[in-house]
């Protein structure tokens, strides 16, 4: 029996669902953040990258194309900044000059920026102050260094931007699904052919992470989907399908900025494809996804935020002799012989061919929950799905695409498979390729490295 100076039983349960709500409220609210978005469509009409059939430049706009950030800084001051692109890929070097300067400008640290391509096929090929550009490719004259560092600077100032303007948030985390994705992979008499494959792994999840004022208005939507963004091959500047999935939620969410996260779809393609109809079609059906995952029950999102950025070295398989590649050299097929001739013209220039790859991987941890996993290069939907099973628990989100693309980078199951992913992409590189049969296992080995060097 309670006494007379006890507290009435339903006081006591009253009290302490207060104070419970009034703490997840805190947890809750214990961030800043700020979104901020540039257009960087080229003003200048330079080579496309993406699709090495192009015989000439980009002759209009479709869709702006566009750069973002949206910069997180949890009760302790730790910061993190996303920023995506809508462009083919992310070399090394942007990722390296910018976190220079923003590290002298802000104080930012490296493993606290993550540069994520969307990989649109109708964007610009680029470098950036004269350095190799997307898949270590040149672009054709001057304009094409000139849009590289209009880039960099860009975002130079658009991250410094929002990291200027962050203010008190709430984040939440939810996910839903898309379909139109499918595996690209085709057996086809002993190889795999680019086509359908519906009976192929895919990976369809759309994380979301919503951004909101303390009062709720939504200020940032950050979401993901692992497809090529392929629809489109024409000589337009265009998003594709994740340009106008952007679109589509900013004019659910007069104010917010959207931001897209390309996952691991190495080997996905969107179906159908061709035309600007089917473009703003899977668009509309990834923002109606994330509009689905937005009423689903919200995931309070808590800090502190923990980040690593680190290196592995990833080896190539046996490098090939000069032999070798002068009999190359005559092959019939076209980029067989180019692949060839530029790996000797290395040799020529008295450099050695490479037998390994510094690969960065990138993870961010936010509390006990939500840990985001920042893959480079093309990977294929193994990657995401085989750390899906071995991170079950707590949401977990992996992101291709991120920092440096400069290759796909196939599972040892596409890679003992054979076909594009596995190799002939390599021909368009000035990689001496293809990756050793260690590859998954050194990628996979480091996410659970940096991950356990966090703190529980």
């Amino acid at each position: 029996m309670a006494s007379k100076h006890s507290p009435h039983p339903m006081k006591l349960t009253l009290f302490i669902l207060t104070l419970l709500t009034i703490t997840l409220h805190a947890a809750e609210t214990d961030w800043k953040a700020a979104a901020t978005k540039a257009v960087i469509t080229p003003k200048e009409p330079i080579w496309m990258a993406g699709y090495n059939s192009r015989t000439k430049p980009a002759e209009g706009t479709a869709l702006d194309l566009s750069a973002k950030a949206l910069a997180l800084e949890d009760a302790h001051g730790k910061r993190f900044v996303f920023v995506t692109l809508d462009l083919i890929g992310v070399p090394r070097t942007l990722h390296t000059d910018l976190e220079k300067r923003l590290g002298e400008a802000y104080h930012l640290p490296a493993d606290a920026l993550l540069l994520n391509a969307s990989h649109t096929h109708c964007g610009p090929e680029y470098r950036v102050a004269g350095k190799p550009g997307n898949f270590g490719e040149f672009g054709p004259g001057d304009k094409v260094d000139a849009y590289g560092e209009f880039l960099e600077d860009t975002l130079f100032k658009l991250i410094g931007d929002a990291l200027s303007q962050l203010a008190p948030a709430q984040l939440t985390y939810h996910h839903a699904r898309c379909s139109f994705s499918m595996n690209r992979r085709l057996p086809v008499e002993g190889t795999y052919k680019n086509s359908p494959n519906p009976e192929g792994p895919v990976d369809q999840d759309v994380p979301v992470l919503r951004v909101s004022s303390a009062d709720g208005t939504v200020r940032a939507i950050l979401f993901g989907y692992a497809c090529h963004n392929t629809t489109l091959s024409f000589y337009q500047w265009c998003g594709d399908y994740a340009g106008y999935a952007q679109e589509a939620v900013e004019a659910a969410h007069p104010g917010a900025i959207a931001l897209y996260v390309q996952g691991c779809g190495g080997d996905q393609n969107p179906y159908p494809r061709g035309r600007i109809e089917l473009a703003q079609f899977h668009g509309r059906e990834l923002a109606t996804a994330v509009e689905a995952a937005l009423t689903a029950t919200a995931q309070p999102v808590s800090g502190p935020l923990q980040d690593k950025l680190a290196d592995v070295d990833i080896d190539f398989a046996p490098t090939p002799t000069r032999a070798e590649l002068e009999e190359k050299a005559n092959s019939k097929d076209k980029w067989v012989a180019i692949h060839a001739r530029r790996l000797m013209d290395q040799l020529d220039r008295g450099d050695t061919l490479p037998t390994h790859y510094s690969y960065p991987v990138q993870v961010l941890r936010f509390g006990d929950g939500l840990t985001f996993v920042g893959l480079a290069g093309e990977t294929v939907v193994d990657y995401s799905l085989r750390l899906k099973r071995e991170l079950a628990g707590p949401p977990i989100w992996i992101a291709g695409y991120c920092n440096d693309v400069m290759a796909y980078i196939p599972s040892r199951r596409v890679l003992e498979e054979g076909g594009y992913e596995a190799r002939d992409a390599m021909n368009f590189s000035s990689l001496p390729g293809p990756w050793a049969p260690t590859l998954e296992e050194r990628i996979i080995g480091e996410v659970h490295t940096l991950l356990h060097g966090l703190t529980p």
